[in-house]
């Protein structure tokens, strides 16, 4: 594509560092890529085109649907409630395990069949009557200065805006966007450099602990969500490790989701999760300190129902993805009047 043609279609990317050889580092995230003319970065969604990097993403979402809030996983961020949901494709981890592969591992260039604005997407917000706004499905940090354009527009109007991500982005971006962030889920994906590295694709564990941090200074409602893996991080020890890290950090009281996996992409050899393992890992959390820990994607265990840290009694009732019983009264414990962490109407 010609660059005069890049400049007419596509949005000049933020966080580029232009070299005299033509080529420009993304410092968006921390892979810091240094782009070639002509070529893409390890996301697939910003190219160098005449020395200037481009963001393809912007204004072109592959996936637009209304979800319920628990399914990002959220549990202590307004249950019961609805949340427009959006992505692009593109991603700057290459999961072997990935569910979404079919649009995280492709580039915006492949799905240019819609054309939503900013504007575009907060309306269609408020015509289905959402209070919030998600940016989930694939990587959102791919699609950084569409989902800070729309937050923009979406706290103006009164509409709080949600990430699910990888947590790997660089201090920077993340420190500029967080004014516009009321919420969000952070994938951790295990607790071992190396494991990391290998399930990823060349992703690291720091940058993950460091936006875990960041977020927390900022006061964002933090959830974190670790897939438990057969084989690759379904290690007692190094589970231990994860959650004596987060309550060393002051996460005690931050939502802890451990999700069962399926077979996908790259892993359809490796088992799905035994309940045991899922339960095990619950119990580890909670024995060293963690509060609220969940278990995802086995309803059979009731492991996603809230229960109050002090008199043991059961506040929110989930099936799925519905909420069947709120106990939680002016962000307490109906019961005992336990002050219960999270954002409440």
């Amino acid at each position: 594509m010609k660059e005069d043609n890049m400049t007419n279609q596509y949005k000049i990317a933020l966080y580029q560092e232009k070299r005299e050889d033509g080529k420009v580092r993304c410092r968006l995230c921390p892979h810091n890529c240094i782009i070639n003319e002509g070529k893409l970065g390890v996301c697939n969604a910003r190219k160098n085109s005449g020395g200037t990097l481009y963001t393809l993403a912007y204004g072109n979402p592959c996936s637009l649907n209304i979800d319920p809030i628990e399914k990002k996983p959220l549990f202590h961020f307004y249950p019961g409630e609805n949340i427009l949901s959006l992505a692009t494709a593109g991603c700057n981890f290459h999961c072997l395990n990935c569910q979404n592969w079919q649009i995280s591992q492709a580039s915006p260039e492949d799905f240019a069949q819609y054309r939503f604005t900013p504007e575009e997407i907060v309306q269609t917000a408020l015509s289905y009557h959402t209070k919030m706004i998600a940016f989930t499905y694939t990587e959102p940090t791919i699609f950084y200065e569409y989902m800070y354009d729309i937050s923009v527009l979406a706290h103006r109007n009164g509409i709080k805006t949600v990430i699910v991500s990888n947590g790997f982005i660089n201090p920077e971006p993340l420190n500029d966007f967080c004014p516009l962030l009321d919420a969000a889920n952070i994938d951790l994906k295990c607790f071992d450099d190396a494991v990391y590295k290998k399930l990823t694709t060349g992703g690291r564990l720091n940058p993950v602990l460091s936006t875990l941090k960041t977020l927390k200074n900022h006061d964002i409602w933090l959830e974190i969500t670790n897939l438990i893996i057969p084989t690759y991080n379904d290690d007692p020890k190094m589970i231990q490790s994860m959650c004596e890290w987060l309550i060393e950090n002051g996460f005690a009281e931050t939502p802890l989701h451990f999700s069962s996996f399926f077979p996908s992409y790259k892993l359809q050899h490796v088992p799905p999760t035994p309940a045991s393992t899922l339960i095990m890992a619950k119990e580890i959390a909670e024995k060293v300190g963690i509060k609220y820990v969940y278990i995802g994607n086995m309803p059979h265990i009731h492991g996603e129902n809230t229960y109050c840290p002090n008199c043991k009694e059961l506040l929110i009732a989930r099936t799925r993805f519905s909420v069947r019983k709120n106990n939680i009264v002016d962000g307490k414990c109906a019961f005992c009047g336990e002050s219960i962490p999270g954002r409440w109407d």
